[in-house]
């Protein structure tokens, strides 16, 4: 059996399916202090990988439930390869946090699935988030996801762009 296994670069060194790729982060201006942590990051990261900035755009929307309608749009408007939505979701204490998770959740992955452009998830809740002396923690916490979210949007355009070939070469064979 054929397996395709991509590596990613740990340096700027030329990966490109991500040097071509355009690349939306979409982050939720709930909590913009930590979340903004998490987008700066990625949009960082997908940098250091190989992505070219002009192609990295931002984009804000009130609060997490706001961003699977926005990654819609996005990926069915045939622009974006890949989209990234980040968000705080504050556990406070009544359950709504539970129920909003989801649904941001299970809406990514529906745009994921509906349109088959790449989609990440960068939507956490922290538990107890609005005690201040884990808000520090979690700006750090939200550095490293956004990095995360980064790598594994770097590796799954490269998967997609190995796919795409080896499909290629199996029509044409």
């Amino acid at each position: 059996m054929n397996q395709i296994s991509v590596s990613l670069p740990t340096t700027s060194a030329a990966n490109p399916a991500l040097a071509q790729a355009r690349i939306a982060i979409i982050s939720a201006n709930w909590h913009s202090d930590v979340v903004h942590q998490a987008r700066d990051a990625a949009a960082r990261r997908l940098t250091e990988l190989g992505a070219a900035p002009a192609r990295i755009h931002q984009i804000d929307v009130p609060g997490a439930f706001e961003i699977p309608l926005m990654a819609q749009k996005l990926a069915q408007s045939g622009q974006f390869d890949a989209v990234i939505g980040c968000a705080v979701i504050v556990n406070g204490g009544i359950y709504h946090h539970e129920f909003v998770s989801t649904a941001v959740v299970d809406g990514l992955m529906r745009v994921q699935l509906d349109t088959g452009v790449p989609v990440f998830s960068v939507a956490l809740t922290p538990y107890n988030f609005q005690h201040g002396e884990l808000v520090d923690f979690f700006r750090q916490h939200f550095i490293q996801k956004g990095e995360e979210a980064a790598h594994a949007c770097a590796q799954t355009l490269a998967q997609h762009a190995a796919i795409d070939a080896l499909l290629e070469q199996a029509v044409t064979a």
